[in-house]
């Protein structure tokens, strides 16, 4: 899946996206809303199309939002005009991101098995291996309050890797702290993905979509697990938490949890998947979903957290 031309790649996609302000084919989505967490009247917006793949968004702290388009190796950002544009080419195929607290971008670049960090354009390589073994292939990200970096690292077969099988044995969740120290802290799943974690730091959300299960650890202090305890029934790719402590579920379109893992909305959205959320915007009040080969926004009555 090496790109063609650089160029003529570019114009092909860019003649391709469609820049929309309306409703999705200018007709209401489906969206079921028990605690009323959508702003009223408000239906899904199409941003863009003509991806290949998308996925990863986040949210800087000025609420512009960066997502991935894996397969064409490019990192997008959505800025507060509603403009799209190339933020970075040859991207190490990104998957997850994440912004940290000083500002910098937190990318899983799955092309060579890597952590990287992007900031004003420099790639910092922070990890690759595991003990002197290649990780499976970094997916999700989440960065904590102290600077701690917990990620997810399924095994999914790319086509641009020479290897055919994993070397590691096991799919695990790993937390990395500055200096290179890398800890497996659970290695108890079958696909572990989607990753968020509050803002105090207290706790941190793993989906286990191999098992169709999503869990809840409360974390200690020095970034290690204390509990671990399975909040629903229902994997995830991506995911996202709002300031109400909701925690939002990707798939097949968003579904939404509260606190006590009671599902209290549900957003259809018009893709054959849908790959990951968050919030972003001005005043943080706009859900950003990345599914398939589009991109939509959501304006909501709920907030997710500023960094």
């Amino acid at each position: 899946m090496k790109p063609i031309n650089n160029c003529t790649r570019f114009v092909l996609i860019v003649c391709c996206l469609f820049l929309y302000n309306h409703e999705v084919n200018g007709s209401a989505t489906p969206v079921t809303d028990s605690s009323e967490i959508v702003l009223a009247g408000e239906q899904l917006q199409l941003v863009g199309d003509g991806f290949a793949f998308t996925e990863g968004p986040a949210a800087d702290r000025d609420g512009n939002v960066y997502f991935t388009d894996q397969p064409n190796n490019r990192i997008w950002k959505y800025d507060l005009q509603g403009k799209l544009s190339i933020f970075m080419e040859n991207a190490g195929r990104a998957n997850g991101l994440y912004f940290d607290k000083e500002g910098a971008l937190i990318a899983c670049a799955d092309e060579q098995n890597q952590l990287w960090r992007i900031e004003n354009g420099v790639v910092e390589k922070l990890v690759r291996h595991y003990q002197d073994t290649l990780l499976n292939g970094p997916n999700d990200v989440w960065v904590a309050p102290n600077g701690f970096i917990y990620f997810t690292d399924p095994y999914y077969q790319r086509d641009y890797w020479k290897r055919k099988a994993p070397d590691l044995k096991v799919q695990a969740l790993y937390l990395y702290k500055k200096g290179g120290h890398l800890v497996r802290l659970d290695d108890r799943f079958k696909r572990p993905n989607g990753i968020v974690g509050t803002p105090d730091g207290h706790y941190l959300y793993v989906a286990d979509i191999g098992d169709n299960k999503t869990y809840r650890y409360t974390l200690k202090k020095n970034g290690k697990l204390a509990k671990k305890r399975l909040f629903i029934h229902k994997g995830s790719d991506g995911m996202t938490i709002d300031t109400q402590g909701n925690l939002y579920l990707t798939g097949k379109g968003v579904t939404v949890y509260d606190k006590q893992g009671k599902e209290i909305a549900h957003i259809s959205v018009p893709a054959k998947w849908t790959a990951n959320v968050c919030f972003g915007g001005r005043d943080g009040n706009i859900l950003f979903i990345t599914a398939s080969d589009k991109v939509f926004t959501l304006k909501m009555r709920t907030k997710g957290y500023s960094k």
